[in-house]
């Protein structure tokens, strides 16, 4: 079965509304308006609310390129927000870059929970979990927070850089930090036989690694599945695929995970989305994960 599924912890986030091609968010006491390529439908709240409302707009010279426009110039470039579940609490640095991000996608805190609840449920001492693709490291630090030995893989520099940043705003220390290829990564940890507990990948649909090595979603995922399960612990695991591409749907990923990993349980699939306080639902990407414990 399909399932949809969307965050039921944040506090420090929300999605007050979307719709034509825009989506008007808060994160802490900022409110953002921010491009959105999946809001296709009409907004739920008028145009004089959306300018009531928000603080900083992002005006774009493409749908991913372009500045932040304030409406008072005290009001900061970066600030700080809390996520906190059931069993780890994180701190993470927002800050507006040129690419409309701000440092944290919150529909992957659906993925967070998974991680933090399956790491508290393992009985192996001090799980290992790798995050790969694994930006300014949300995930990453879920995982360290709930007791994981963490290795935390990214090919720019300057995100792993702020995912250290975070780190140390979390209270939290001894992340592994990788600038790397993932793929590459992937194939050198299986030459050296190493396994994880925990797998965390969350490709983009485009990207380079450090040296130019390219990476297209449909050209290159099905090789890294193949090359990641090699890594899994076999007694004792879990694993999350998710994806954001256009096009791209929860089927292809039970597929790809299927064929890789033909002994696959406890296989959950779906798609993320956030529900918007004025009513609409924004799907934000589409998920695959499973699990196995020692009985």
């Amino acid at each position: 079965m399909i399932q949809l599924l969307t965050p039921t912890h944040w506090k420090d986030y929300e999605l007050i509304d979307c719709g034509d091609f825009e989506k008007l968010e808060r994160f802490g006491n900022l409110i953002l308006i921010r491009p959105e390529p999946q809001a296709v439908w009409n907004k739920g709240l008028s145009e004089t609310e959306w300018q009531k409302q928000h603080h900083i707009k992002f005006k774009g010279r493409s749908a991913t390129s372009g500045e932040w426009v304030k409406k008072n110039n005290n009001l900061p470039d970066r600030w700080n927000i809390e996520y906190q579940n059931d069993d780890v609490k994180i701190n993470l640095r927002m800050a507006l870059t040129s690419f409309k991000h701000v440092g944290m996608f919150p529909e992957q805190a659906v993925n967070w929970d998974y991680i933090s609840k399956h790491v508290k449920q393992f009985k192996t001492d001090q799980p290992k979990v790798l995050n790969l693709f694994a930006y300014t490291g949300g995930a990453s630090l879920i995982a360290k927070a709930a007791g994981a030995d963490t290795t935390h893989v990214d090919s720019i520099k300057q995100v792993v850089t702020w995912g250290n940043e975070n780190m140390e705003l979390s209270g939290l220390s001894n992340i592994r930090w990788v600038v790397e290829d993932a793929l590459k990564f992937v194939k050198r940890e299986v030459k050296r036989g190493k396994t994880y507990n925990g797998i965390i990948l969350d490709p983009p649909a485009y990207g380079h690694g450090p040296n130019g090595e390219k990476w297209k979603l449909e050209d290159s995922l099905n090789e890294m599945m193949h090359d990641v399960v090699k890594l899994l612990d076999p007694e004792e695991h879990f694993l999350i695929l998710n994806t954001y591409s256009l096009g791209f749907s929860s089927v292809i990923v039970q597929n790809l995970i299927q064929s890789a990993y033909p002994q696959v349980q406890n296989l959950e699939i779906g798609e993320l989305y956030l529900q918007a306080t004025a009513g609409s639902k924004l799907p934000l990407g589409v998920f695959g994960k499973f699990f196995k414990h020692k009985s």
